[in-house]
């Protein structure tokens, strides 16, 4: 799958600089043509012999090759490469990314690389868990990045926690991937997606909830994923698992939760998928303790929730895509419209619990897809074939903004 493609690796200071090595040989192995350019400070972790080697060329530290005046030209290696990755990137070369701070050849060819460009943080917990490594992060997703992420494990301080450069192989099966998608429709894309119940506490035990198990968002998640998208899955309390570590899970428990996680991410993606089962209401007060069965009766003043599609309705820019679910019990097609337009959808998908196999729990589904442009209704099916509809509508919708904002 690697044959003839170019990579250009990236080594920057980090104690998990050991590990590339093993990354060089496996790429060498799939028949990809690697080039190697380290920071000084990485090479007082791995030789730049055992890179050259591996590599089967000479590994690039320096601007200037020699006296005479030669020089490495990071404008020559930033075209030359299919796939510029940094494993593993330091915080300090995160920051010098983000900055531009160009006092390096490693970070003259990133300004220079018109091919994507990846990076695999490697640090301690405290400093990968620093708000400035996350929002460097943050920032270089913005800036059409990819990431892929630290492992938790043991760490070289001693402690344990996240901030491992993935291994080897899984920057392998990454790369691979990324290579096998490239055509693939919505790659690049920043997905956010909700999924799931919420559930609002009245005490440490007992809550207010709802009986979506989360199926629904899970398979439009990873469908999403398999067109190249970068998903970004907030989660309510589910049972449901996901194929990669690639698609990002944030898990919420209440309304609350889940209003100020789609607050931080929604603005940043090109793409916003609503399919949570949000409670309406949540208790005004939570007990500290389990309330006591003593009274006869209890009663409970509940409070509205924030309305998460209907606020990032109200941020939605010209050049975003939003999607939101209807379950609904009578009249169906009406409730979907009237959503459509206050929430500002592209596309409302509705399911009834009039249907059987539709709803919370199933496997199955059986949807109507409501646009400004009309109405299309599918029949029964699994729920990771109504998944692959949704993300095709989303295509489809994507293509269309494309094509209008080229006019």
């Amino acid at each position: 799958m690697l044959k003839g493609k170019r990579i250009l690796l990236g080594i920057s200071g980090s104690i998990a600089a050991y590990k590339t090595a093993s990354l060089v040989r496996l790429l060498k192995k799939e028949g990809a043509h690697v080039q190697v350019i380290m920071t000084e400070s990485a090479t007082t972790f791995i030789t730049p012999l055992t890179l050259a080697t591996l590599s089967e060329n000479p590994v690039l530290i320096q601007f200037q090759k020699n006296e005479s005046g030669e020089w490495n030209n990071h404008v020559e290696l930033g075209l030359w490469a299919d796939l510029f990755i940094i494993a593993p990137a330091s915080a300090n070369t995160l920051g010098k990314m983000v900055n531009g701070i160009c006092d390096n050849l490693l970070i003259a060819s990133y300004l220079s690389a018109r091919c994507k460009t990846v990076v695999c943080p490697a640090m301690d917990l405290d400093m990968y868990a620093h708000p400035s490594t996350q929002s460097n992060l943050e920032r270089l997703r913005g800036y059409g990045n990819l990431v892929i992420d630290s492992e938790e494990g043991e760490l070289a301080s001693g402690l344990s926690g996240k901030g491992r450069m993935a291994e080897p192989e899984t920057i392998l099966a990454w790369i691979e991937n990324f290579f096998a998608t490239k055509r693939k429709a919505l790659l690049g894309k920043q997905v956010m997606i909700t999924a799931g119940p919420t559930h609002e506490h009245l005490d440490p035990v007992r809550f207010i909830g709802n009986s979506s198990s989360g199926k629904m968002g899970y398979a439009i998640a990873t469908a999403l994923w398999e067109q190249g998208a970068e998903v970004t899955l907030i989660s309510g309390p589910s049972n449901e698992k996901l194929p990669s570590k690639e698609i990002s899970l944030i898990r919420v428990t209440n309304a609350q939760e889940m209003f100020e996680v789609s607050s931080f991410y929604f603005p940043q993606s090109d793409i916003g998928i609503f399919s949570a089962a949000v409670a309406d209401y949540s208790p005004k007060v939570v007990a500290n303790t389990k309330i006591k069965k003593s009274d006869p009766k209890m009663m409970v003043e509940l409070e509205k929730t924030r309305d998460i599609a209907l606020e990032m309705g109200k941020l939605k820019q010209p050049n975003q895509i939003t999607v939101g679910f209807a379950l609904e019990t009578d009249n169906e097609l009406e409730n979907a419209k009237r959503k459509l337009a206050k929430k500002k959808f592209d596309l409302v998908v509705l399911n009834s619990l009039q249907d059987d196999g539709a709803g919370f729990g199933y496997d199955t589904n059986k949807v109507t897809f409501v646009t400004k442009s009309g109405v299309e209704s599918y029949p029964l099916k699994p729920k990771t074939e109504v998944a692959k509809d949704v993300v095709q509508a989303v295509v489809k919708l994507s293509d269309e903004l494309m094509e209008t904002s080229e006019e």
